[in-house]
């Protein structure tokens, strides 16, 4: 599943500079302001402008690195690293030039949160890029404010928390003042704050170990023997969770189809969808196909998957995903999830639903800069088209299984209350029968990043009765 698009509310016609002058950065910082340009310039998102970009670079693997440490640190911490530079720039600072507004942000991120970086090497590099593109009045300018910055690093203030918490939330923790909002009024202020912490930590890798041919305590050793550092999964006991791995794919294991990449609560979710061998399953926006191999790895590679998505330049990640785990089961197929019409009904129907995405901020951190309520609401009503054709894809006594990767009620419990009203014929199973019940609420399935330390998730199993 992919998180849908949302237009970008960043930047303004007049803040469109030319880009193209900027192939001529070849330094880290220097690619990392290109990329911060391009975010606050087009829809995209910053996944696939480092993905695009790195792949074009000639850059050191080190240095590729730090490009993605500072285009996600930056993004991640935008509304605080702002608040502060409004405070030292004598103007409107939303307003100054992109290449003068990111090349503060970047060293300004550096001075905050990377200790291994001397300040003033990353004033002075800053300075360097905006003077050799702008000229020196306007390196005078960021060299004047970021040299202030660093003179009261020790004395900044945020908005008073005793006066307004949310807004003391919303610039301390760098999320969108709605968004505190809403949380604080959900899960009122301590537990909110942890929410936001935790979408601020740096993303680890999880890896999962195939169902059939492998187990953690071998890549266990695995880990151990190339000193690389882990940690295990709380919720799922066939994961782990890597903290010094730069390149999956110097991972034997990985290649060789043994462990897999894959958050720990969307193995939740396939385990929530029981597949058993032998079975018939429709996984209906299934790209990049992660739950779909891991079904056929749990069915011992008997049956058959259906592998479903609307993208058709999606479905040769599903495929290389399941020759790579050397299941054969998984037959990707081009369509949309509204409109499939199979033959036959299956035993389970897998909607693992095109949503908000605001469970994964932590690997994902501009999703939070493009999302709005209302972005919500339209999800809600799509999620809600989707699993109404899904249950007419469903035999007698078999699951519908539905899942998101957001915590938004609206795109969960609010979806399965209004189809469950819509289809009398479906009854809820508790998740508490497949699932642990740590992961567990009300029926479903739901982890959330500052509790369960993994991606927040939701998933329901419905049967159809009759």
């Amino acid at each position: 599943m992919s998180n849908e698009q949302a237009p970008s509310s960043q930047a303004s016609t007049t803040d469109r500079e030319t880009i193209a002058p900027l192939s001529l950065f070849e330094t880290a910082r220097g690619t990392a302001v290109k990329i911060l340009m391009r975010y606050e310039s087009s829809d995209s998102y910053i996944d696939k402008l480092l993905d695009a970009e790195l792949r074009r670079s000639e850059l050191a693997a080190a240095d590729k690195a730090l490009v993605t440490e500072l285009v996600n640190g930056t993004v991640r911490w935008l509304s605080r690293l702002d608040w502060i530079l409004t405070g030292f720039y004598h103007g409107e600072f939303t307003k100054c030039l992109a290449l003068v507004r990111n090349s503060m942000r970047i060293a300004l991120y550096q001075m905050l949160f990377l200790s291994k970086i001397p300040p003033p090497a990353a004033i002075n590099e800053s300075v360097e890029i905006v003077k050799r593109y702008k000229g020196d009045r306007h390196a005078g300018i960021v060299n004047g404010v970021l040299r202030n910055v660093q003179r009261s690093i020790g004395n900044i203030r945020y908005p008073p928390r005793e006066e307004n918490e949310l807004l003391h939330l919303s610039v301390h923790s760098a999320h969108p003042l709605w968004m505190v909002r809403r949380y604080v009024e959900r899960f009122g202020a301590a537990q909110a704050e942890a929410l936001l912490n935790a979408n601020n930590q740096r993303p680890m890798l999880t890896l999962r170990t195939h169902a059939t041919r492998f187990d953690v305590n071998q890549l266990v050793t695995i880990l151990d023997a190339e000193q690389i550092k882990y940690e295990a999964s709380s919720v799922h006991q066939a994961s782990v969770l890597v903290t010094s791995l730069r390149d999956i794919r110097s991972l034997s294991a990985f290649a060789d189809g043994l462990v897999s990449v894959q958050d720990a609560s969307a193995s939740l979710v396939v385990r929530l969808a029981n597949p058993k061998p032998g079975m018939l399953v429709y996984d209906l926006c299934a790209a990049p196909g992660s739950k779909a191999v891991f079904a056929a790895e749990i069915m011992n590679n008997e049956g058959l998957i259906i592998a479903l998505d609307q993208y058709s330049s999606k479905l040769q990640a599903v495929r290389d995903n399941a020759r790579r785990a050397q299941v054969t089961i998984v037959e990707a197929r081009h369509g949309d999830a509204r409109e499939f019409s199979p033959e036959k009904l299956a035993d389970i129907v897998l909607v693992d639903a095109p949503c908000s995405g605001l469970g994964t901020l932590s690997k994902k951190p501009d999703i939070k800069w493009r999302r709005s309520v209302d972005d919500i609401r339209r999800m809600a009503k799509r999620q809600a088209e989707i699993l109404s054709h899904a249950a007419t894809l469903v035999k007698v006594e078999g699951a519908l299984v539905y899942s998101t990767c957001t915590i938004e009620p609206e795109e969960n419990q609010d979806v399965i209350t209004g189809f469950l009203r819509e289809y009398p014929n479906f009854e809820l199973e508790p998740a508490e029968k497949h699932l642990a019940g740590n992961v567990c609420k009300d029926g479903f399935m739901q982890t959330f990043p500052h509790i369960h330390h993994c991606d927040g998730a939701f998933g329901a199993r419905l049967i159809r009765k009759r």
